[in-house]
């Protein structure tokens, strides 16, 4: 039973990534917009951490609306696919604290987490580490764990929590390769009409939409050493700082990519306020795939009032430790 509850612990903090995407760094949630072309590395890639911490926004939300929920889905070569479906809240709105920068609700409501939540609390201080409460039905407890390793696999995904979370521009050396058209498509999972569920019948394909957006090409290399990368080099927006694709290299070989389809959030000024349509992910050492879908309908942002299943908060109500507990599976 006990390794059975570790196991568990463990496969909700690594699923939890789609779900946590506010680590501790050094790129503050009030970070100007900048006033022309950038020459600095550091600075495309502290943009590109703004982006992806949703920083641009009060709060930002996918929720369940009908049956249309975001999925996470996976895949190993020659196996049929794995999904499992959140719901995630995330809030921003903490500028009168001395020292919360944000929180991270997440809600698993199908496959091996079905009935998980998961709150994460970040902080200003960048030194102090993420807190994670994990409300364990099968238990009917809540549980408080360590941050992650950068290294971690997300719930046997393709994404790392480097990748998904607690990466900062800080960890790595950044130089700028110039700017050029993006000049390529971004992929996207695809499966056999054999294997599709309800889920995943109609997952999106890849797209040309940004082949002809300006980009900056930025190589990272990693401050960690021996680690599983040496380098990556990332393709950004050079408009919405948008990071469309990530190549990861290891003795000069490329080992792993990523894709992100980023869309515009409706009523919003600052180019930034972009949301994620889907991540996929594909290490090609194996050939395992990953895809993260959160539709259209699901996305929210700077509300006053939530739902999450069949009961309503308002903002001071939802990120607790008592939302956790009233999770039914």
């Amino acid at each position: 039973m006990k390794l059975n509850i570790k196991k568990k612990i463990g496969s909700a903090i690594v699923a939890s990534m789609l779900i946590s995407v506010s680590a501790t760094a050094g790129v503050n949630v009030d970070l100007a917009y900048p006033s022309g072309k950038l020459d600095n590395a550091t600075d495309v890639m502290n943009n590109v951490y703004f982006v992806n911490h949703f920083f641009a926004f009060k709060n930002y939300s996918i929720e369940k609306v009908g049956r249309t929920i975001t999925a996470i889905v996976k895949k190993s070569e020659g196996q049929k696919p794995l999904t499992e479906t959140v719901e995630r809240f995330l809030n921003n709105d903490y500028a009168d604290d001395a020292n919360i920068k944000s929180k991270d609700l997440a809600v698993f409501r199908a496959g091996k987490m079905r009935g998980t939540g998961m709150l994460i609390t970040d902080y200003k201080d960048d030194t102090k580490s993420q807190e994670y409460l994990l409300w364990l039905p099968a238990l009917r407890k809540v549980r408080r764990f360590a941050q992650p390793a950068h290294d971690d696999s997300w719930g046997g995904t393709d994404f790392t929590f480097g990748d998904v979370t607690l990466r900062k521009p800080m960890h790595e050396k950044h130089s700028l390769m110039g700017t050029q058209k993006l000049g390529m498509d971004l992929k996207s999972l695809v499966i056999s009409a054999g294997e599709q569920t309800s889920l995943t019948k109609h997952l999106p394909a890849g797209t040309n939409e940004y082949a002809d957006r300006d980009v900056y090409k930025v190589k990272s290399e990693t401050k960690f050493s021996g680690w599983w990368y040496d380098y990556r080099i990332t393709y950004v927006d050079t408009k919405t700082f948008a990071d469309y694709h990530t190549e990861y290299f290891k003795d000069g070989k490329m080992i792993k990519f990523l894709d992100k389809n980023w869309k515009k959030m409706d009523a919003t000024t600052d180019p930034r306020a972009l949301r994620w349509y889907t991540w996929y992910g594909k290490d090609l050492r194996n050939n395992h795939e990953s895809l993260a879908y959160i539709p259209k309908k699901v996305t929210k942002h700077d509300q006053d009032k939530f739902k999450v299943g069949k009961k309503k908060y308002n903002a001071s109500s939802l990120w607790q430790e008592s939302t956790l507990r009233k999770i039914k599976r």
